[in-house]
């Protein structure tokens, strides 16, 4: 990497890449409002319909993703990213113009909800998986921490624009701007020039797909690095939906906390995310890369620990809770950069769809494991100590990198096939503290 941390800005087609990611991820913010507000204030929905709408959202993250993996390692990823971006674009677009002719309904709504969910596990998967291809080895931490920053910028001010263009558009009109940065991210892939090389050819084609999935996640589990991070990622996140059920009625409820104060909050995690995704590159130099990894990740999960513990004056638990997302957001984006960089740099190339596909069906398919678990809990033992359940499980999580052969690694391990090239006495004395 160059002075400066500029060495990617000098990649064309990385650059393409990263400004198409960027227009998208605002885009996609500003459907995440755009959406459900349609239903709200356009169809007028039921809550029994908003947990349709909801669920058709995240089912393709635990139906699909599996053999989403296995479709990636077979084909050229790029055309792949192509479909996906064209193909969300073209489902938003007709909401709005249904809408114009008074044919917009739920079971539409429902139906273009499920085929988005589709085809961003299709994007989701494969992008990671692309990456490598226009990056080398040593610039995928800046390359994941630049792909992350624009990720934390719209986290915080993608809600914002939505709800603007929302008042000033209606909800159904507003997703057409997302449209049209799928669109935008359709062009700057085809833009791209680097030439991705095609599968192997080993007959992965013919064989069966459930044998491509039970490779995937035996080498995702079998490696001593990877499985410590997709445990942690399941771990984190249901325990954070566990909290996250809870925070809202708490906050609302007991905190008697504004929905404006509550956006502040939330927004405190987004632009503590931000200022990690900054610092990635920079604290990996100085501090190592398991260093780095176990104490952001440590922070970030032990943070949700302050909310339960939160009382006082109004002034000092809005503070306290702002704080408390900042340094979440913060840790575990700093973390997460170094995680993703360290999966892509293990995996050997036919099988990085599998390895993504693997990780992220355990760490997305807690999510309503999770979500449902607080709903439970918060009904049977109370908001509070719901909150205490869900912190407490968010810094167990932890633990998984903390005691991992991941904290004694002083720089990436060498990727696949590089180990015979060297001498194990000077590869262990170059990775290990």
């Amino acid at each position: 990497m160059s002075p400066g941390g500029a060495s990617l800005w000098r990649n064309a087609d990385y650059v393409k890449f990263w400004s198409g990611e960027t227009i998208s991820q605002f885009g996609s913010q500003v459907t995440l409002l755009a959406l459900p507000l349609t239903a709200v204030l356009t169809l007028d929905a039921s809550p029994f319909e908003m947990g349709v709408l909801n669920a058709a959202s995240y089912l393709p993250f635990l139906v699909l993703t599996l053999f989403v993996g296995v479709l990636i390692d077979r084909r050229r990823r790029r055309p792949l990213m192509v479909v996906s971006s064209l193909g969300r674009a073209a489902v938003l677009g007709t909401i709005p113009l249904l809408h114009a002719f008074d044919r917009l309904d739920m079971t539409y709504l429902v139906a273009a909800a499920l085929v988005l969910g589709a085809l961003t596990v299709l994007f989701e998967v494969t992008y990671q998986a692309y990456l490598p291809s226009l990056v080398t080895t040593d610039e995928l931490v800046e390359g994941n921490g630049k792909l992350q920053l624009s990720a934390s910028a719209a986290q915080v001010g993608g809600p914002a624009l939505g709800g603007a263009l929302v008042g000033l558009l209606t909800a159904p009109v507003t997703l057409v701007v997302d449209a049209v940065s799928f669109l935008l991210s359709a062009g700057s892939l085809l833009a791209i020039r680097t030439k991705e090389r095609p599968p192997e050819r080993d007959g992965t084609g013919r064989r069966p797909v459930m044998r491509d999935i039970r490779e995937g996640l035996r080498f995702t589990f079998g490696n001593r690095w990877l499985r410590p991070c997709v445990l942690e990622a399941g771990t984190y996140n249901m325990f954070w939906l566990v909290m996250e059920t809870a925070f809202l009625l708490y906050a609302t409820r007991e905190l008697h906390m504004t929905a404006g104060q509550i956006g502040l909050v939330l927004g405190g995690g987004a632009v503590g995310a931000l200022l990690g995704s900054m610092a990635a590159s920079r604290l990996s130099g100085r501090l190592g890369l398991g260093t780095t990894v176990s104490l952001s990740m440590l922070a970030g999960c032990a943070a949700p620990l302050i909310v339960p513990f939160t009382f006082g004056p109004e002034p000092v638990v809005f503070a306290l809770l702002v704080v408390s997302f900042f340094i979440g957001g913060a840790g575990t984006t700093l973390a997460n950069i170094h995680v993703v960089s360290l999966r892509q740099t293990l995996t050997p190339p036919a099988m990085l769809g599998r390895m993504n596909a693997s990780y992220r069906f355990v760490a997305w398919g807690t999510v309503p494991v999770g979500s449902l678990l607080g709903g439970v809990l918060g009904g049977a033992i109370g908001l509070h100590p719901t909150l205490f359940v869900g912190a407490a499980g968010t810094f167990a999580a932890a633990l998984w990198i903390v005691f991992s052969p991941i904290r004694s690694l002083r720089e990436m391990p060498p990727a696949p096939g590089e180990e015979e090239q060297a001498d194990e006495a000077e590869q262990a004395g170059k990775v290990l503290r």
